[in-house]
């Protein structure tokens, strides 16, 4: 059926589970989705939590630690005349990611920034290395005890194995909020819907790419950023396409020395069972630039804005 034909067709949109578990929610069974709802009933899921695909490796599992389970969401539409409901096609379709370690899938993105910004493939990987440090303490006094009090860190920074001096880089991953309902009643319709048949989302849920990007990220970026400028060293931002496509245009450089963050922008490309992470492309950009786009909005003449404030004037 063309374009044409689809227009005709009657359709609802509502945004649900994308993959649950690491497992797309579009191939799983139904006796599957009621198994992962079940899970829900449990306060405390550590031990019975499926394992995470993602996190870890052969010898070590992890099992899932996000409450719920969701790796993502989805745009679902549903046809209104027969009822079956699938993802749109096309990019409106596609995963929005909602937990960090949905990115570690294979150690794709460690590879694909350590070749780009390092020169090396396999870069070792620190965790959680102390940025900031408590520098006085309460009604400025100097800081006490044996070890320092960190106040903000770098989540993971990527070492080439070989080079002296350090050779470097941050690295950020950033998943997307959403808004809306929890994914209570979700689980509830999932846990007694018996049919094989895909359900429509029981409740609105949305992407929120405000409170992941101006709220979240671009503090982040604001505070390390021009440190790491002034060390000559390189911020890695991880993001989705729906993220990326989300924000604001964004003016690039010419090369990574021009920089000061690198955009790694991912996709998914989806098989008939799951979906599986790949390098869509890298934008360069300096912070200021970043900070324009993540802020994705332009500001009104004053005599726009003015007229606003007479508007609301009126109204109380």
């Amino acid at each position: 059926m063309g374009n044409a034909g689809r227009d005709t067709i009657k359709t609802r949109h509502r945004y649900g589970i994308g993959e649950w578990y690491g497992k797309s929610l579009v191939h799983l069974s139904a006796k599957q989705r009621s198994h992962f709802a079940e899970i829900q009933k449990v306060e405390e899921t550590t031990a019975e939590s499926p394992i995470c695909p993602f996190r870890g490796s052969f010898d070590k599992k992890i099992p899932c630690t996000k409450k719920g389970g969701v790796c993502s969401i989805r745009l679902y539409e549903q046809r209104v005349d027969t009822g079956v409901v699938s993802p749109p096609p096309g990019e409106s379709g596609g995963l929005v990611t909602t937990c960090p370690y949905r990115f570690e899938q294979e150690g794709t993105i460690l590879k694909w920034v350590g070749e780009t910004l390092l020169g090396h493939s396999q870069p070792h990987v620190v965790e959680q290395v102390g940025f900031l440090e408590q520098s006085e303490g309460k009604n400025g006094n100097p800081k006490s005890g044996p070890r320092p009090k960190f106040v903000g860190r770098i989540d993971k920074v990527l070492v080439h194995p070989a080079r002296e001096p350090l050779q470097w880089c941050a690295l950020e991953i950033q998943a997307v909020y959403f808004s809306g309902h929890t994914m209570t009643k979700e689980f509830d319709l999932l846990r007694r819907i018996s049919g094989e048949g895909l359900p429509f989302p029981a409740t609105n849920h949305r992407p929120d790419f405000r409170s992941s990007g101006p709220k979240r990220l671009m503090p982040q970026l604001q505070i390390k950023v021009p440190t790491l400028r002034r060390w000559g060293k390189k911020m890695a931002v991880v993001v989705d396409r729906n993220f990326f496509d989300a924000l604001g245009k964004m003016d690039d450089v010419k090369d990574v020395p021009s920089c000061d963050i690198a955009w790694f922008v991912v996709k998914y490309e989806e098989t008939d069972r799951d979906a599986i992470l790949a390098p869509d492309f890298v934008r360069l950009t300096t912070l200021e630039r970043a900070v324009e786009g993540l802020t994705g909005g332009d500001p009104v003449t004053l005599e726009v804005f003015e007229a606003r404030i007479r508007e609301k004037l009126h109204q109380n």
